[in-house]
């Protein structure tokens, strides 16, 4: 399951860290892949479940994203 799900007595109060963030880009990119395999093997109907969460992790990112003070992009070289 999503790491974003949680209790709504937890909601709100979990401390977002790198290690959050940094888990649920991987879970994206196993979601990614798993849409993928299934959408090649003619079984897109099979993968909206992944297509769900895929969508609900990306909108808690962009949440997170927006609400951080820093939120302005590094220069790169």
């Amino acid at each position: 399951m999503s790491v974003i799900f949680a209790p709504d007595w937890l909601r709100g109060k979990a401390k977002v860290n790198q290690e959050t963030v940094q888990r649920l880009l991987e879970e994206n990119d196993q979601l990614v892949r798993c849409i993928v395999e299934y959408q090649n093997k003619g079984r897109a109907n099979e993968c909206v479940q992944y297509q769900h969460v895929l969508h609900r992790n990306l909108i808690y990112l962009a949440t997170i994203a927006d609400a951080s003070p820093n939120g302005t992009p590094k220069a790169t070289e």
